[in-house]
């Protein structure tokens, strides 16, 4: 099995499962297939109820779920989508953590492929019942040569990117076990919880999204030195001084930091 090794800022490499062409291509295949249905059902709608004005208007509206349908879903549901999920698969920074918005603009902005496939596919079958002419044969065609380009990349990447998460610098990663609360920085705690180290809003999202994947692993075999490490890198840098275990000290600074950013 392939893996991914991702160096953070703490100077700790962290590992992730990268996930096989087979795997990748079947995500995109069921995001494909959602949002083909999704125009067939438009299509349908348009031909019931056709008002004859601003018929381009309403399509470009009625549409625009598919334009944007990574991006709002990738937002939505951790690096998810539809595909993704049912393949256990998501989208996460190169530094190992949740990706930023403007991260996941810029690997929305260039899936040109993925869009191109989607739309070109409904008019390959439009053209196969008759419609259409060469024009939408040769659009078929360079869209083919989008995507074939993203394959290329995938397969020969150290990382298995493909052009969008390059410069997005983003990655695909396989998910483990099933999603919980545990498994984001978010912590639960009382009305009348007491921050013990205020200074954990010096660390950004990325860094604490670096902690809470180290504590998550804490069961793996090394991982206590990696914890231990991480723990005297954080001390030192926001100069808190205290004999807290190392995991201990780690949970704490989640804690507080989900408590002081409620506030």
């Amino acid at each position: 099995m392939p893996v991914v090794s991702v160096p953070t800022s703490f100077n700790i490499s962290l590992e992730f499962d990268a996930p096989g062409l087979g795997r990748r291509s079947l995500s995109l295949f069921i995001d494909m297939l959602v949002q083909y249905l999704y125009i067939i059902l438009v299509s349908y709608i348009m031909s019931v109820l056709y008002w004859g004005r601003d018929e381009w208007a309403l399509w470009l509206i009625l549409l625009s779920p598919v334009f944007l349908y990574h991006l709002i879903w990738e937002l939505t549901s951790n690096g998810q989508s539809i595909g993704k999920k049912m393949t256990k698969l998501r989208v996460v920074s190169i530094n190992g953590g949740r990706p930023s918005v403007s991260q996941l603009l810029i690997r929305w902005l260039l899936r040109i492929s993925d869009l191109w496939i989607v739309i070109l596919l409904y008019l390959l079958i439009y053209l196969m019942a008759g419609g259409g002419g060469v024009e939408s044969v040769i659009a078929f065609m360079f869209g083919m040569g989008f995507l074939v380009a993203d394959i290329i990349l995938v397969a020969n990447s150290k990382r298995a990117q493909r052009i969008g998460d390059i410069l997005a610098q983003t990655i695909v990663i396989k998910t483990s076990a099933k999603e919980s609360l545990h498994n984001t920085i978010f912590r639960e705690v009382a009305e009348d919880y007491v921050p013990r180290f205020p200074e954990v809003m010096r660390i950004s999202d990325r860094d604490l999204n670096i902690i809470k994947n180290l504590l998550n692993d804490a069961g793996r075999s090394g991982n206590q030195e990696k914890l231990a490490a991480a723990a005297e890198k954080v001390k030192a840098y926001l100069k808190i001084q205290t004999d807290m275990y190392p995991d201990e000290f780690l949970e704490s600074l989640l804690k507080d930091y989900n408590y002081l950013s409620a506030k």
